[in-house]
């Protein structure tokens, strides 16, 4: 089982810019695929971003144009860059891991989550 930790969350006013870490532990990073959810107080956790082994991102209309995803296979690490935030970004940011026999989002591992607030 894969061992995640994000990292970088924090206050920030309307605007703004974060940078989340989700570092992971175990081998063959490199083939999993990664994925960044978000949960707001009351509301459902939802998709935030995605990024397969070979690269390929996907966002929610939500945040694109706004968040880029990427990794760094060398380090184990994933990143979530948000810029322009926005009150409604608000939540628990999550990080997860799914190996290719897994469904990211509906198997594998999670981090414990870091918050991100932004006021306005």
């Amino acid at each position: 089982q894969v061992q995640l930790v994000e990292s970088g969350g924090g206050l920030v006013q309307a605007g703004g810019s974060l940078r989340l870490s989700c570092a992971a532990s175990g081998t063959f990073f490199s083939f999993n695929n990664l994925g960044w959810y978000r949960q707001a107080p009351g509301k459902q956790r939802e998709l935030v971003a995605t990024i397969t082994s070979g690269g390929r991102t996907d966002y929610s209309d939500s945040v694109k144009g706004r968040f880029t995803i990427s990794r760094d296979n060398a380090k184990n690490t994933v990143y979530l860059q948000m810029n322009s935030l926005k009150p409604e970004d608000t939540a628990v940011y999550y990080c997860t891991s799914s190996t290719p026999f897994q469904t990211l989002g509906v198997s594998g591992s999670w981090g414990q989550g870091t918050q991100v607030t932004v006021s306005s």
